[in-house]
């Protein structure tokens, strides 16, 4: 019961077919000879089935045998190699990152991994860290490179990392220490240092670890600008393919933390014996010492910041469909107002724990609906004909990735505390799923740089994009949907909520924007707050385009039809997200207006 699967797919495909034009994405070269919109259903129930039959047993492995280092090794649950050789060979591991076998748009790929996060996402992030970093080394990478490295971490058989943070540095990547020392090959570099919380950072899950290590050349330029990276592996690499002998990659500790326990969190030293080999991933540093490294990592972290997020829709559904499941079997309490002498009932029927409920589902639709109109935003960007299709699509995708990840991971936290409260004591128990999701939920908040990162992102340099043209086109979108729907009778309450939010928005913006030269300290000071409300104006406007649907289908359907209560979930959890969530948007506005700096003129000895 500490972990416990429930989830479906009813969602998803509503999405692909009903609400994004999943046709267009199949009709783009890359897919139409592979995959239709009629393979969608098929795929998911798959992806569905291989989620709860072969993943989730294996989900309170990595609880119970948490991972250790032993004898210089760090092993895995035997369950994790089962499932990870299934996922493999079926389709379902790195392989889905090689250019070469892409086979279905990034959109319903996602939609898969969902539930395979939900499953068990330690097991996955196996998966996950590989794809990532052998898709910087075929973007990177020379020919030589590609083929030591790609077809055994396609395959799975080699595992992949990034090597980023270090004890100390943090979110600050400048101030790293770790050194790169050239050799007599242009392309091999000796690296020296240690790296710290590296996510899969050692196990014996695959016969060798391909690191991505940011390094600075020695003489390179100080901060970001002099890094480069580097791939370097756990073992050596023969000629033929085959693993060598150790390259003085070495693990000096597993992280013991609050979640995540079945992923094997490692600090590695490189180097300690001065036998540490990298191969530079594209160009030396230049004639000012600047490298290529912090450009070619953030190929990588954007399509980390989206996953993070997405993580975290997972995470909070789980935890969300089993407190659901619970209050309807969890007989406790009388109707209120009825006495004593009523008859006990299941505390779904409470008044408050269906507000619980409801802030959840509400919430969650709203982060799904986030996550996957900005992955169709990057499968257009990458595929489509259409240069101003692509252009438009881009600048969609560079506003909302931020908001995926801090909106959606912020959120998830909130979201398992209220699974947890709807469990009542019981959910502060290790017996139920919804205290594991807490744990391993927030951790997703400071993965891919920390949630203030994401929103000094969006306002110190989303806003401003191309002189403001890119955020300007974004809230645009916003406009043009309230305009073209202002006079609808059915949503009219939900679309001037919308209306006002979106003009508070923008005055808390002109507001900021205004301060900057004055009180430039309140940007960072408001950042988060303001990233939260830029999310929900937009979560709010994308709920309603699918409550119209939903609305469309209703006329259709009598209270009997099985699709009935879908549709009507979909229209009710519009209404609340747009009247209980959104209002939230006004009172940060009236915060922000205020600007009120008391965190900052209390002395620091009175905290």
């Amino acid at each position: 019961m500490a972990s416990n699967f429930v989830y479906d797919n009813r969602e998803q495909k509503f999405i692909i077919k009903e609400w994004l034009d999943g046709e267009k994405l199949f009709g783009f070269d890359a897919f139409k000879d592979f995959c239709s919109i009629d393979d969608v259903d098929m795929i998911l129930d798959q992806a569905l089935k291989v989620s709860k039959e072969v993943i989730a047993p294996t989900n309170d492995d990595g609880e119970n045998y948490p991972m250790r280092l032993e004898n210089g090794k760090v092993e895995v649950p035997d369950s994790f190699r089962s499932a990870y050789a299934f996922l493999n060979e079926n389709g379902w591991g790195p392989s889905h990152a090689n250019p070469e076998e892409v086979a279905m748009p990034n959109l319903l790929l996602h939609m898969c991994e969902e539930f395979m996060g939900a499953a068990n996402y330690p097991l996955m992030q196996y998966i996950g860290l590989t794809s990532g970093s052998a898709g910087l080394i075929q973007a990177f990478g020379d020919q030589a490179v590609k083929e030591m490295f790609l077809p055994k971490m396609f395959s799975g058989d080699w595992a992949g990392t990034m090597c980023l943070t270090e004890t100390g540095g943090g979110s600050d990547v400048g101030d790293l220490l770790t050194k790169a020392y050239p050799t007599d090959d242009p392309r091999v570099y000796k690296i020296r240092g240690t790296k710290c919380f590296i996510s899969q950072g050692d196990h014996e899950l695959t016969e060798n670890i391909v690191h991505l290590v940011l390094a600075r050349v020695d003489g390179a330029a100080p901060g970001t600008k002099g890094i480069s990276l580097f791939v370097v592996p756990k073992y050596t690499v023969n000629e033929g393919g085959s693993v060598g002998e150790s390259n003085d990659v070495t693990t000096v500790a597993i992280e013991h933390k609050l979640g995540m326990n079945g992923s094997a969190t490692a600090m590695l030293n490189f180097g300690d014996n001065d036998n540490c080999y990298g191969i530079l991933l594209g160009n030396a540093p230049d004639e000012n010492g600047r490298g290529e490294g912090m450009a070619q990592m953030f190929q990588m972290v954007n399509g980390a910041r989206m996953g993070t997020g997405h993580t975290a829709l997972s995470l909070a559904a789980v935890a969300y469909n089993n407190a659901v499941e619970y209050a309807k079997e969890r007989v406790q309490g009388r109707p209120f107002g009825q006495g004593k002498k009523a008859s006990r009932v299941r505390i779904i029927e409470h008044e408050d724990v269906r507000r619980m409920l409801m802030v959840q589902k509400a919430t969650i639709e709203a982060m799904r609906a986030l996550i996957y109109q900005t992955y169709y935003y990057i499968d257009i960007a990458a595929h489509s004909n259409d240069a101003d299709e692509k252009r438009r699509a881009q600048r969609r995708m560079e506003v909302n990735t931020p908001l995926v990840k801090a909106y959606c991971s912020d959120t998830a936290w909130q979201l398992t505390a209220e699974a947890i409260q709807v469990y009542g004591g019981y959910g502060y128990s290790e017996e139920y799923p919804a205290a594991r999701c807490a744990r391993d939920v927030k951790i997703l908040t400071i993965w891919e740089g920390t949630n203030f990162i994401q929103s000094l992102d969006l306002l110190g340099r989303k806003w401003s994009m191309e002189k403001g043209t890119v955020f300007a086109e974004w809230l645009a979108d916003i406009d043009k949907f309230i305009t073209q729907h202002q006079d609808n009778q059915e949503f009219s309450r939900e679309i001037n909520i919308l209306s006002t939010a979106c003009q508070s928005y923008q005055e808390m913006r002109n507001f900021i924007l205004k301060s900057l030269q004055q009180k430039p300290q309140l940007m960072p000071l408001y950042s988060t707050r303001i990233l939260h409300s830029t999310a929900m104006v937009y979560c709010g406007m994308i709920l309603m385009e699918q409550a119209l649907l939903a609305a469309k289908q209703l006329e259709q359907l009598d209270a009997g039809n099985s699709e009935y209560n879908f549709y009507k979930g979909k229209v009710e959890t519009a209404k609340f997200y747009l009247r209980n969530i959104v209002p939230k948007v006004m009172m940060t506005r009236d915060v922000v207006l205020d600007a009120d700096t008391s965190a900052i003129e209390i002395p620091e000895e009175a905290f």
